[in-house]
């Protein structure tokens, strides 16, 4: 249950009641969603850090004590033809396929809510539009003229990398591009694969593994994606996952359009 700024009836005033009680004064206690009582909702979260949307969500209510936290459903109303509208370059056969396993691996991290999963659809979008994980392919930004394959990558310590071959040895892979040996080594071991990945990065190309990375990377940032996303700061969520404004148009236009449609 979600009551927002609208709603009303027997839920908000209990919400009222508790946010009272909380210190959190909403005005009138009358079962309506107003401006008080948003205001107030809004600063109960930040007291106690959760997100602050003015929403009073599952989360929030729970820290409140009027419910208990429940896990959402996948996707929920992030449907074949949402998913389908927002990634038009990919066939419907393949989103149909892969998109229940995107979605189990995002509820898995607790990342089932409708933004996270537009975000994630919208990454997705921007990274391979075709919905399939891939490898990343040769350009100016990572192989030198007449240089091996990904050479400007070797010596990158941002990215943990120790020298040839670890450039194209970790090169992007995925849905999300993971790039690096320390994210190799970082998000194979917070999926469960131990050094797996370090050991067999084509892993990372495997559709349920591509997946499961990805959740893990965007549930890294999710505080700061969700507060971008509250505010409209949709390259401020993009940057948050891909560190610049590659694919800004493509991911914008997959968000917006799931916006629209849920």
């Amino acid at each position: 249950m979600s009551l927002r700024r609208g709603s009303s009836g027997a839920e908000v005033e209990a919400l009222q009641a508790k946010l009272q009680a909380a210190g959190f004064n909403p005005g009138a206690v009358d079962g309506r969603f107003g401006g008080g009582t948003e205001a107030a909702v809004l600063a109960y979260q930040r007291s106690e850090g959760l997100l602050a949307d003015g929403v009073a969500g599952p989360r929030t209510l729970a820290a409140l004590g009027l419910e208990e936290a429940a896990p959402a459903a996948p996707g929920g109303p992030v449907t074949v033809e949402v998913a389908s509208r927002m990634l038009p370059s990919a066939s419907v056969a393949t989103i149909k396929q892969n998109l229940p396993i995107v979605l189990r691996a995002l509820a898995v991290a607790g990342l089932a809510d409708t933004p996270m999963v537009l975000m994630a659809l919208a990454t997705i979008r921007a990274e391979t539009s075709s919905f399939l994980p891939i490898s990343e392919g040769i350009s100016r930004f990572n192989t030198s003229p007449g240089g091996q394959p990904f050479d400007l990558y070797d010596n990158r310590r941002d990215l943990g990398n120790l020298g040839p071959p670890d450039g194209a040895r970790y090169k992007g892979r995925g849905f999300v591009q993971l790039t690096g040996r320390a994210n190799y080594a970082e998000h194979g071991r917070a999926i469960g694969l131990g050094d797996g990945l370090i050991a067999d990065p084509d892993e990372a190309n495997e559709l349920a593994t591509a997946a499961a990375l990805l959740a893990s990377f965007l549930k890294r940032k999710e505080r700061q994606i969700k507060e971008a996303l509250v505010a409209g700061e949709l390259g401020t969520a993009r940057r948050l996952v891909n560190g610049g404004s590659h694919g800004l148009d493509e991911f914008t236009q997959a968000y917006r359009t799931g916006e629209q449609l849920v």
